[in-house]
C-alpha cells in the first residue's frame, strides 16, 4: 500500500505531510552498557590527541569556574558552582561523538574535520539544546542561592573552610546538604535523561530538539535499570575527577564521552525514510 495520498493538485504529497518518522528505540541490558564502555576506551586509544584536547579545555573550564568564584570572594560558592560545571559535560562531549562517528565509519579525523562539523552545529538544532542544559544549569545555581538562603540566611563567608565548617557542623548546614544533594539529583537525572541521546542524535541526524530529548527519555524510560545505571557510573567518576584540581577529566572526559556514542548506536534505530 502507497505511503503516499492524492492532493487536489496532483502532487502525491506524503500522507504523513513529510516528516521524517521517529527514532526507534531499543532495549539494552547492563552488559550493553559494558560493550559501550569498552568501545569508548577503544576509541580514546584511537584517537587519543584529541579526546585528551577535549578534556583538558573542559577541565581548564572548571578550574576558571572555581578561581574565579574565590576571586569575586564567594569560594562558598565553588563546590555547587563546579558541580554546576559539569552538568555541561554533553555538549562539552559534541566534538567527542564526531571523533567515534568518523572512527566508526572510517571518515577520516583530523583537527579541520572536526571543528568544521562542530562549527557547522550553530545553524542546526543542537544549538537549541546547548539552551536547554544552559538553562538547567541556571536552575542548578538558583537553588543552591536558594536553599543557602533558607538555611544559612542571607550571608556570606569570608573562606571556604569558614563555609565547610559551618555547614558540616551546625544542624542547618547537614539540612542544606541533605537537601541540597537531593534537589541535585533530581535535576541531574532530568538533565542525563534529556540529552543522553538527544546530542548524538543531533550529531548525526537532522532532527528537531523536541524529537531528539522525547527520544532520549523514551531511551532511558525503556531501559532504567542499565541507563540510570550508567548515569550513577558517569556522575561518581566526574566526582572522583574534579578533586584533584579537574586533572581527572583529562582523561574521564573523553572516555565517557566515547562511550555515550557507543551507548547512542545501540539505543537508537533511525527508520529508512520510504
Amino acid at each position: 500500500m502507497s505511503d503516499n495520498i492524492s492532493t487536489p493538485d496532483g502532487t502525491g504529497a506524503p500522507a504523513n505531510g513529510g516528516l521524517k518518522p521517529m527514532p526507534k528505540v531499543r532495549p539494552i541490558t547492563v552488559n550493553d552498557v559494558i560493550d559501550a564502555l569498552a568501545a569508548g576506551l577503544a576509541d580514546f586509544r584511537k584517537a587519543p590527541v584529541f579526546g585528551l584536547a577535549v578534556g583538558a579545555v573542559f577541565a581548564a573550564g572548571g578550574l576558571f569556574v572555581v578561581l574565579s568564584a574565590a576571586a569575586l570572594n564567594m569560594s562558598y560558592l565553588s563546590y555547587p558552582a563546579a558541580a554546576g560545571f559539569v552538568l555541561i559535560g554533553p555538549f562539552a562531549a559534541v566534538g567527542l561523538y564526531e571523533v567515534s562517528r568518523r572512527v566508526q565509519t572510517g571518515e577520516d579525523l583530523s583537527w579541520s574535520a572536526i571543528f568544521g562539523t562542530m562549527w557547522a552545529q550553530k545553524g542546526r538544532e543542537l544549538s537549541w539544546m546547548a539552551f536547554v542544559v544552559l538553562f538547567i544549569q541556571i536552575m542548578w545555581m538558583y537553588q543552591v542561592r536558594l536553599l543557602l538562603a533558607l538555611f544559612l540566611g542571607f550571608r556570606s563567608f569570608a573562606s571556604f573552610e569558614e563555609f565547610l565548617t559551618e555547614v558540616i557542623s551546625t544542624p542547618e548546614g547537614l539540612m542544606f546538604l541533605a537537601v541540597g544533594h537531593v534537589v541535585g539529583a533530581i535535576l541531574s537525572l532530568i538533565l542525563f535523561s534529556l540529552t543522553v541521546i538527544s546530542f548524538p542524535l543531533l550529531l548525526e541526524e537532522d532532527r528537531d530538539f523536541i524529537t531528539a530529548m522525547i527520544t532520549s527519555v523514551r531511551a532511558v524510560a525503556t531501559s532504567p535499570v542499565p541507563m540510570i545505571g550508567w548515569a550513577f557510573v558517569v556522575t561518581a567518576v566526574l566526582i572522583v575527577s574534579m578533586a584533584p584540581a579537574f586533572l581527572g577529566l583529562i582523561i574521564t572526559l573523553p572516555i565517557l564521552g566515547h562511550t555515550t556514542w557507543h551507548l547512542y548506536k545501540k539505543c537508537v534505530e533511525i527508520p529508512k525514510e520510504s
